[in-house]
């Protein structure tokens, strides 16, 4: 039995901060208490006019593949997870490949919204459970949201940041590190979070940038809050059902950082005291697909998990797609 284990985490955000206090300036009221004590939010970084996605992505790969001791000539698959790519064509994936040097490594996206990452975690795992050639696997999470923000609508530009987060998968003979996962998808909320020109149902024209609205991130409908109170607790249960896990097994359970409050009833619903979980909104904001892995390895570098534990991951998006997966550190 070939397992696929996590040996290496690392993360990047860009050095521009923008605090609540800024952000109560842009927009002309004060956000702090709402921001900081709901979302949990006190600060995030955006990337500078020139910073993109591939940049976030290829500092925190570099980070990861320090973390695991390897070189990038040693990586034989890149997939990256962003809903805010380098261009629509070709792959930000080839392009992060390119810059690390990974010269040996086939490569390629994937786009779950916020989902993206545990999803491409999941997807990353079974190649190298699956082709004995798959044997260092580089999964990365980027996000560049402020590049689409509309920074005079405080429902978007209070939440949204940009970051990226990497790990690297090994292939083991020996010790066991993916355990389980579960992928859920809704499409009936496709339409209530998104950018919604740029493709080919909406290309943007002269009309669609005078408009200035489908460009954008937008809120389009309001999602309902059990998709989340509700979503996570069950497909959390799920996983640990198909790796014949208990919650009591599980050290630590890192949930998608778009809101400290959904945290907190989640928590509550599934009886689990605060100190199961960790949380980076407060100083880096709502990365998307990159807070997973963020979080997870500012949780490594706290010490939050020493060898054996299990940790789960539990992950949702636009789409509406949710993604969870169980492991063994």
């Amino acid at each position: 039995m070939t397992y696929a284990r996590i040996i290496g985490t690392g993360s990047y955000v860009p050095e521009k901060v923008l605090t609540n206090a800024d952000l109560s300036r842009m927009l002309g009221e004060d956000v702090d208490e709402f921001v900081s004590n709901v979302l949990g939010i006190r600060e995030r970084h955006v990337c500078a006019d020139d910073e993109s996605t591939a940049d976030l992505a290829t500092a925190a790969a570099r980070r990861a593949l320090e973390a695991a001791g390897l070189r990038a000539e040693d990586l034989d698959l890149v997939v990256l997870a962003t809903d805010t790519p380098e261009y629509i064509s070709p792959a930000t994936s080839v392009v992060v490949q390119h810059r690390l040097g990974a010269s040996r490594a086939g490569t390629f996206d994937l786009n779950c919204a916020c989902a993206g990452f545990v999803t491409a975690l999941d997807t990353a795992s079974k190649y190298v459970i699956a082709d004995s050639s798959y044997r260092h696997v580089l999964v990365v999470g980027a996000y560049a949201m402020s590049k689409y923000l509309d920074w005079t609508d405080k429902k978007t530009a209070t939440i949204f940041a940009d970051g990226a987060g990497a790990v690297v998968l090994r292939a083991d003979e020996e010790r066991p590190g993916f355990l389980a996962s579960k992928l859920v998808a809704e499409g009936s909320y496709h339409d209530h979070m998104g950018i919604y020109a740029g493709g080919t149902r909406i290309p943007v024209t002269e009309n669609v940038l005078r408009e200035g609205v489908w460009q954008k991130l937008r809120f389009a409908k309001k999602y309902p809050a059990e998709v989340n109170t509700e979503g996570w607790p069950a497909i959390v249960e799920d996983v640990l059902k198909k790796a014949n896990l208990t919650q009591d097994d599980v050290s630590l359970f890192l949930f998608t950082q778009v809101n400290l409050s959904t945290i907190k009833v989640v928590l509550e619903k599934m009886n689990l005291p605060w100190e199961r979980t960790h949380t980076v909104m407060g100083k880096w904001g709502y990365t998307g697909s990159a807070c997973i892995p963020m979080v997870l390895d500012d949780a490594v570098r706290e010490g939050k998990l020493k060898s054996g534990d299990v940790f789960v991951m539990c992950a949702s998006g636009g789409g509406l797609n949710m993604a969870c997966a169980a492991f063994r550190w």
